[in-house]
């Protein structure tokens, strides 16, 4: 038996990178599959891959950082799937390398719009679901920007990154009698359009990118969606509000 047979699993940012591995891995082990994606044409790509496959999967053109989209997004998982068992708060945005001093009021709106209110609303929605049904796990997505600093220019998206595992504490503590779970993966450097963004900004390639990790290499998004398939299955009924770490060894140096 797949580990997600019968279960509605929820994403955001299922459009590409490590959403999109993580819906398909969602639907690999059994899941229905919902996705929640601001680029629609990526977010029915990813649809047609899972139902290709022979998966169930629906999407619905989602903005995060609007709460109005979010309702909707969970309510169109209950009525298409009956429930929310599982969700993956994976829409993220990375708003380029510059110092504090030069950062734009603009540049920090849209980071932590997407980056914080999209996960707090996205888990505020999830949550009230979840509290009907008695039962639900959810998955956030920071980075170890949330757990380290840095001084190549990354200080409002590692704010925000900061501000995803707080918030994922929080949940995790307010819901851990109600059947509830709330994890978070910190993810170094995976291979994906933003870390190809972040390479250019540092003017090298995506492969010197990945040579900053102890194992020599960059990240790939399907192991990011193993860890979340993880912590949302039954083996990790004892974790609730941890910081899982996928980072090649990068933040034990």
């Amino acid at each position: 038996m797949a580990l997600f047979d019968g279960k509605t699993a929820l994403v955001t940012g299922g459009g590409a990178g490590i959403g999109r591995a993580a819906a398909l891995a969602f639907a690999r082990e059994g899941a229905r599959v919902v996705l929640g994606n601001r680029n629609a044409d990526r977010g029915r790509e990813t649809v047609e891959l899972i139902r290709r496959s022979g998966g169930a999967a629906a999407f619905r053109r989602t903005d995060v950082t609007v709460a109005t989209d979010v309702e909707a997004l969970v309510g169109f998982a209950v009525s298409e799937f009956g429930a929310l068992d599982l969700a993956f708060n994976n829409a993220g945005v990375f708003a380029g390398l510059s110092p504090i001093t030069e950062q734009s009021e603009d540049d920090y709106d849209r980071v932590m719009d997407t980056n914080v209110k999209g996960i707090w609303l996205s888990m505020k929605y999830e949550l009230r679901q979840m509290l009907k049904q008695g039962r639900g796990v959810i998955v956030n997505n920071a980075s170890i920007g949330g757990l380290v600093g840095s001084g190549a220019g990354l200080a409002v998206y590692s704010a925000s990154k900061h501000a995803v595992v707080g918030l994922t504490k929080c949940a995790a503590l307010e819901n851990a009698k109600k059947g509830i779970r709330i994890n978070v993966v910190c993810p170094a450097v995976i291979d994906t359009d933003m870390a190809a963004t972040f390479a250019h900004d540092l003017g090298i390639t995506t492969r010197e990118f990945g040579e900053v990790h102890p194992v020599g290499r960059t990240g790939r998004p399907e192991e990011v969606a193993s860890a979340v398939m993880y912590l949302c299955s039954d083996g990790a009924s004892f974790m609730t509000g941890s910081s899982v770490v996928i980072d090649g060894g990068l933040t034990a140096q």
